[in-house]
């Protein structure tokens, strides 16, 4: 099997093109709390401000709008916690293709709610993302559907480097970049971008210990399998994906594991100091920053909000009730 090319920048400025009548840039929003509780310069990209509330609808969008008429006839079919789910959705739903969604039993059902009401048929299958995807796959050989894998899929990751374009574009002093990491398309195409456009740029991936698959991958050099206990669906992948890794290992900067407390608290944090819904993988980049404040301090630092994406029952479990 041929490996998946490498997007490159070029690459990358033809997917902001073509996502452009779609989606609009988002912010890059600085807050001065965020700064006094890390002793950073903090500003935070709000990927939750996207329609699906998830920065991979920008690969969805990108991949979708590519298609023949033959894989548009025959329609796709993916694998997903919800957000890459959600990205196919919106997109196929934009261009008329049929779209099937396999998900974990126990998915997040804001989620769910919101790919049935893009029209996409959702199939549950399986404890966790990786038993979804082994059942998406068989799905796709017995119906003929085209397969978009969440992260060998080189349209996808030059989608969601757009992101880092926009960073890089509204602030071109920025030192560092902080990526929450599943799959690690966005680490990816961070790296992509960043690596070209100002390669002193610091690229760092955070991923949970519960859920460290990717973690483990990129420092072996090849791809391993891991538990995933994570509360963060938006990082629950029991094993790496070979053409993100394969950017990340020749790219990334450094790799670094918050632990689950610590993703709850930053999820509090970022709810309470930016005012924005934020799922807990979306608060993956402030927690390694609150984890490492020497690191960051006095240092120029962009941390992508991937996602606003939260359960009401995984909002309420952030503030437990105290008895009065």
């Amino acid at each position: 099997m041929t490996a998946s090319p490498v997007p490159d920048l070029a690459e990358v400025f033809a997917a902001r093109k073509r996502i452009a009548p779609y989606l609009r840039p988002t912010p890059l929003y600085r807050y001065p709390a965020l700064d006094e509780l890390t002793g950073a310069q903090v500003r935070v990209k709000h990927e939750n401000h996207q329609p699906v509330g998830a920065f991979k609808v920008r690969g969805g969008v990108n991949l979708i709008s590519q298609l023949g008429a033959d894989e548009r006839h025959r329609g796709v079919i993916a694998a997903s916690t919800g957000n890459h789910g959600q990205s196919v959705a919106y997109a196929a739903d934009l261009f008329g293709v049929r779209a099937v969604i396999c998900m974990p039993e126990q998915a997040n059902p804001v989620k769910v709610e919101s790919m049935r009401a893009l029209g996409a048929e959702v199939i549950f299958y399986g404890r966790d993302f990786d038993e979804a995807r082994e059942h998406c796959e068989e799905q796709a050989t017995g119906h003929g559907y085209r397969y978009i894998h969440s992260g060998n899929e080189p349209a996808l990751i030059a989608g969601v480097a757009t992101c880092t374009l926009e960073i890089l574009q509204d602030r071109p002093d920025i030192e560092v970049i902080v990526v929450p990491v599943g799959g690690g398309s966005g680490a990816a195409g961070a790296c992509v971008v960043a690596k070209a456009v100002r390669s002193p740029v610091e690229v760092i991936g955070v991923q949970s210990e519960a859920a460290p698959a990717a973690y483990r991958s990129w420092q072996a050099g090849t791809l391993v399998q891991d538990k995933t206990s994570t509360f963060a669906e938006g990082l629950a992948t029991r094993t790496a994906f070979e053409l993100p890794q394969r950017i990340l290992r020749e790219l990334l900067d450094d790799f670094v594991l918050v632990s689950e407390d610590g993703l709850k608290t930053a999820t509090r944090l970022m709810i309470e100091k930016t005012r924005n819904l934020v799922e807990p993988a979306g608060a993956a980049a402030l927690a390694a920053v609150l984890g490492a404040p020497q690191r960051f301090t006095g240092r120029k630092v962009a941390i992508i909000c991937s996602g606003g994406n939260i359960s009401p029952a995984q909002l309420a479990g952030l503030w437990p009730h105290e008895p009065s």
